[in-house]
């Protein structure tokens, strides 16, 4: 008789029952319910796993490989050789600009008008330290209106820019602020780049997503030249990381390009969506456009004010000019005078003093914003120019940027004398004390626009004369509100005028023998 073999002894509490409870409680867990719960944690993990990959992947300027990379079609290399050309085109846009990661990233947030060009924007973030507050800048220049204070995430701008508080800036070139600008600036350009580099290799298409509601495909190349040893390269190149455009030695062996290059979001028109790459110093930047919001920005003044519909004088126009020279010595024949000069790269001066059309003197305190605890003394007269540098207590209301040079005329200040002009804001001196005569024969006299000063209208135009090019703001009596030289930086420098009478003693001071001085 055959005998069952020996069944291994079970361990307390696993019998019969307890198999059948726990199988109903994994049936239970097996439901509907239960499994939708189980599909639905299963989709959130890989929802924020793909997230995350997709924000790494964009902010790093660098496409992950895929089997779905490809080298450009003839037609999309076209396409992406033209995208500068379709941005400029378009004239201006809305930008939205994230410079670095975390708690290093600075947001721009404006306009620029590349016609002009101009960009505008509010800066912020957490990483934007000293840039934080409100920029315009051209190719050339950069003024920031700074607000410490402000939000970490920026707004757009105000339509109508402040007026007060702008000082010139010359920030690191090649990263951050400075950087981002030139990207700006460099996305758009008159004429297409070469489209054959970027077929030969130079490019790839790295796929297709829908921004705004419109498909586009992110392609990625350089279509602008990159720098040679032999040539200058754009500014843009010592900004931006660019790539190499003219073999096919520059793919990796999945064809992939093996450089850093950027990424461009193109729709079918050839117009750009959003730009991603890098710095010169290896910093992310993306930039994305904006085409429904793209108000015309409003230049402060140091970049030349509200735009206009410039034409050419009218017959009375330039006749009201003629007789500015017996206008201004009318009356007192003087006026008070207020500096507001940025020259250079990053020098703020202001200052302020008088000025005597009758006498032909002018006499101000000018001091740089950041150094105001000293101040330069600079006078003009028929004679020439001379300046002195004073210290200033800092705690006297001397040190203020508008404070009124002292008088009588210091007699130990160690004045340096010139024939001749020595900077931009001698030039302006000369200028405004010169408008009381004989105008020199003007290149060209433009209407740039009407404006309003001191709450009253007046007329702005533009007169080029002698390599010069001077902005006269007049009233409708004829009187001289304010004069603005252009500088060499590409700003304009401006004198504001008070009409009234000098303090007692200067005209004497000025007739006098001059105080010791030396040349230089």
């Amino acid at each position: 008789m055959e005998t069952s073999p020996a069944q291994p002894p079970r361990p307390p509490g696993a019998g019969p029952g307890r198999r059948r409870a726990g199988h109903h409680r994994h049936a239970a867990a097996q439901g509907p319910s239960g499994r939708r719960r189980i599909t639905l944690v299963a989709l959130v993990v890989v929802a924020v796993t793909a997230a995350a990959t997709l924000v790494a992947g964009l902010l790093a300027g660098t496409q992950a490989p895929t089997a779905t990379t490809r080298a450009l079609t003839d037609e999309e290399a076209e396409r992406l050789a033209a995208v500068r050309v379709g941005t400029y085109r378009d004239v201006r846009a809305g930008v939205r600009v994230a410079v670095g990661t975390g708690a290093g990233r600075t947001d721009l947030v404006g306009w620029v008008d590349w016609s002009r060009p101009l960009a505008y924007l509010d800066v912020g973030g957490p990483g934007a330290g000293q840039d934080r507050g409100l920029v315009q800048a051209t190719p050339s220049a950069v003024v920031q209106r700074p607000d410490p204070a402000a939000i970490v995430t920026p707004a757009r701008p105000p339509l109508v820019p402040p007026g007060d508080r702008w000082r010139l800036r010359n920030p690191p070139p090649g990263r951050g602020l400075a950087g981002a600008l030139t990207v700006l600036f460099a996305l758009a350009a008159d004429r297409p780049a070469p489209a054959a580099p970027l077929r030969a290799g130079g490019g790839r298409w790295l796929g297709r997503e829908t921004l705004g509601g419109d498909p586009v495909d992110i392609l990625q190349g350089a279509p602008w030249p990159p720098p040679t040893p032999t040539t200058a390269a754009p500014a843009v190149t010592s900004s931006v990381a660019t790539a190499p455009t003219t073999t096919t030695s520059a793919a990796a062996p999945d064809g992939r390009p093996a450089y850093d290059a950027p990424r461009w979001w193109v729709d079918h028109d050839a117009r750009l969506r959003r730009w991603a790459g890098r710095l010169a110093d290896g910093t992310p930047i993306t930039v994305d456009l904006d085409r429904v919001d793209r108000p015309t920005p409003w230049p402060v003044d140091a970049l030349g004010g509200r735009p206009g519909l410039p034409r050419a004088a009218t017959d009375e126009e330039t006749a009201r000019l003629g007789r500015l020279a017996t206008r201004l010595r009318a009356g007192t024949g003087s006026a008070a005078v207020t500096v507001t000069a940025p020259l250079g790269s990053a020098a703020n001066l202001r200052g302020g003093g008088w000025l005597s059309w009758s006498a032909g003197v002018a006499y101000l305190s000018v001091a740089e914003l950041d150094t105001l605890g000293r101040r330069t003394l600079r006078r003009r007269d028929r004679a020439g120019f001379a300046r002195a540098d004073v210290p200033v207590e800092p705690h006297t209301a001397a040190t203020g940027p508008s404070a009124t040079p002292p008088l009588p005329l210091p007699t130990g200040a160690g004045w340096r004398l010139a024939g001749q002009p020595v900077d931009e804001l001698d030039a302006l001196l000369d200028a405004a004390v010169r408008a009381a005569g004989p105008a020199p024969d003007a290149t060209t006299t433009v209407h740039v626009r009407s404006d309003r000063r001191a709450g009253r209208p007046v007329e702005v135009f533009e007169v080029r004369r002698q390599g010069q090019r001077l902005r006269y703001w007049l009233d409708g009596s004829g009187f001289l509100h304010r004069l603005e030289l252009r500088t060499t930086g590409g700003l304009w420098a401006q004198l504001e005028l008070t009409p009234g009478p000098l303090p007692a003693g200067i005209v004497a001071a000025h007739r006098k023998p001059s105080p010791p001085t030396r040349r230089g």
